[in-house]
Order: C-alpha cells, then sequence, then structure tokens
C-alpha cells in the first residue's frame, strides 16, 4: 500500500512527511533553458537510471495526460509550479510504491524527494541520504568546499535540504487559535505554506510546515529543530481537541453532520469535501466517528480530489460531472467493509 493511504501513531495531526534535496550535477549549467542542455540532462539521467536503483523509473511530463500530471500534484509529488512552468521539458524519476520522487529540470537539476506517512522525519531522512549519496555516486554534484551544494536559489544553498510535515488543525481552527500557534513557529524560523507548497493556501485545515535555513547547519540539525517544532505543534492541537471534547453535543454535532451530508448528497464540490473530511477526520481520530477507519479516511482525502476521482473511476468529467461523481465515490468508499 502506498504511503499516503497509510498512517501511524501521529497521523491524527501529522499526516506526512517529505524530505527534499535541491541538487545540481558539476559538468551542466545550472537553471538550464536552451533544449540541448535539457536534453543532455534528461539523456545523462536516464543513462545512469540502472545504477541508481529503487525501482526509479524515468517519465517526461509532456509525454503523461493532463489528469495524470494533476493527480501526482494532488499526491503532493510534485509541485503545481513545475507542471505550469516546466511541462514541454520537465521530467521525473519515481518508483511503484511512490515514496520516492525526483523532480529532473526544475528550478535545479534534481529535487529528490522522499515521502512516509505521519510524521518520521529521522528515517525518511535516511532513505533521503542513501538515495542521494546514490546519484552523488553516479553523477556528482556542484559542491563547494565552503558552502557545501550549489543551488540556483541562494536560499538552498548549503544543505539543500527542505524538510516538511503536513499537519491537520481543525481543533485550533475551531478554537480561533491556529493564527496565534503558527505566528509563534515562524519566529523560529520555520516557513508555514499550504498544501501544494510556497504560494499555495491552507484547504481543510491542513499546512505545510517545514525549515528555512539550509546553511551552516547540517541535516540531522535541520531534522531535530523541525521534530521539536511540529511536536510543539501537536501537543497544542492535541491540547484543543481536548477543550472541544468538554462540549460533547457541539463538537459531536458538527462531525455528524459533516458526516450526514457526505452519506447523503447527490453532489459536492471538492472545496466543501475539504471542508468535510476535516471534520470527520477530527471525529474519527477522537473515537467519536465510528464508523470510519484511517483507511477509509484517507481514501477519501484521496479519491475526492479532481485528477484523483477520475484515476479512481476511469474516466474523464466536467467540473458539474465530477461534483456529481465525487458524491458518489465518497458514498462507495464509506460502504466499503472495514
Amino acid at each position: 500500500m502506498n504511503w499516503y493511504l497509510q498512517s501511524n501513531e501521529n497521523s491524527d495531526v501529522a499526516k506526512s512527511t517529505r524530505i527534499r534535496f535541491a541538487r545540481n550535477l558539476h559538468d551542466l549549467k545550472f537553471t538550464l533553458t536552451k533544449k540541448e542542455d535539457i536534453q543532455a540532462l534528461q539523456n545523462k539521467i536516464k543513462e545512469g537510471l540502472y545504477n541508481m536503483g529503487y525501482g526509479l523509473k524515468f517519465f517526461r511530463l509532456q509525454d503523461m495526460d493532463d489528469i495524470t500530471k494533476m493527480s501526482l500534484v494532488e499526491k503532493n509529488l510534485i509541485s503545481p509550479d513545475f507542471v505550469l512552468k516546466k511541462n514541454e521539458t520537465g521530467s521525473i524519476l519515481i518508483n511503484d510504491e511512490e515514496n520516492i520522487c525526483i523532480m529532473v529540470g526544475n528550478e535545479d537539476h534534481l529535487e529528490i524527494q522522499v515521502f512516509s506517512c505521519g510524521m518520521d522525519l529521522e528515517n525518511t531522512l535516511n532513505l533521503a541520504i542513501e538515495v542521494d549519496e546514490k546519484i552523488g555516486e553516479t553523477f556528482g554534484y556542484a559542491i563547494s568546499k565552503k558552502y557545501g551544494y550549489l543551488t540556483a536559489c541562494p536560499n538552498n544553498v548549503g544543505t539543500g535540504l527542505r524538510a516538511s510535515v503536513m499537519v491537520h488543525l481543525p481543533a485550533l481552527s475551531q478554537t480561533k487559535n491556529t493564527k496565534k500557534v503558527l505566528e509563534a513557529i515562524n519566529s523560529f524560523g520555520i516557513n508555514i505554506r499550504g498544501v501544494y507548497g510556497e504560494n499555495t493556501e491552507s484547504t481543510g485545515d491542513m499546512y505545510q510546515i517545514s525549515n528555512k535555513q539550509t546553511l551552516g547547519i547540517t541535516e540531522k540539525e535541520i531534522v531535530q529543530n523541525l521534530n521539536v517544532i511540529v511536536e510543539k505543534i501537536i501537543k497544542q492541537e492535541r491540547q484543543a481537541r481536548k477543550i472541544l471534547a468538554k462540549d460533547d453535543i457541539a463538537l459531536e454535532d458538527l462531525i455528524y453532520r459533516s458526516y450526514g451530508i457526505l452519506s447523503n448528497c447527490k453532489k459536492i464540490s471538492s472545496e466543501e469535501t475539504r471542508t468535510l473530511l476535516s471534520h470527520i477526520k477530527l471525529g474519527t481520530d477522537l473515537g467519536i466517528l465510528k464508523e470510519l477507519t484511517d483507511l477509509k479516511v484517507q481514501k477519501l482525502y484521496l479519491y475526492t480530489k479532481p485528477a484523483n476521482l477520475q484515476k479512481f473511476v476511469g474516466e474523464q468529467y466536467e467540473p458539474i460531472e465530477r461534483d456529481i461523481k465525487r458524491a458518489e465515490v465518497v458514498q462507495q468508499i464509506l460502504k466499503e467493509e472495514p
């Protein structure tokens, strides 16, 4: 089962973990714009693919249909910006488990990404380092003894590491404390972003928490610092849930109203689904909504997003038709045997 359909002991608040290394090959120009330079990068990657291992396969964005590309965006495997700006020239390396996905020819030559469910920063970092070192041995990276790994954007120089955890904060939202908590952690040199990264908004009470500093600090220190911050966020969210739980009727009403709409609606938008799923995930995590399992909630999150909805049913639909089909898919998943 793929990582985005799994959960662990912290999945009530921490939905997923990502480790990303920005890397450039030592013998190619940075920020490739000419077709021949881009082709040279792709050829090198394809030639060295066997040496990399991990079951990675090479795909060019221009060879993928739009729904497949957007399904990868919805899974947070590639960025919307990558598809928008590099649709004609970008490519990816990805394995069947989809826990390793490398964007090729984005801002940097390679953006090596490793994913896992819940909060699992240390293990995810260890695998990412292993993959990174293997690729480095195959191609050779642009690196400075003084500054570390060299990147197209100065903000990534040094380790080139961006570690992030996706957190679900419905109770802080309900108690009107989200802004206060996020502003407090922002002062510790932490980025707070929307579901799909930089310049995107939060939906369904989901936020990406990641490091800002990459220079003058080790990979393990970055992960340790982020781990401390995310643990504080988890603690604040769980405390807020205890406060909400004191008003049993109001909380249960919110959760079961959301469950009732999802169980009986005839059409529903992606945006409304995100909001209602936030409530029922909270109810499932607190043990209030016993009708659902973690796996069903994860399936609902994935297969109600526009592209993955169409992948799930195997057909393409116009937006209005998607809203009708989304309601059907929700109810199909809700009725599945545990």
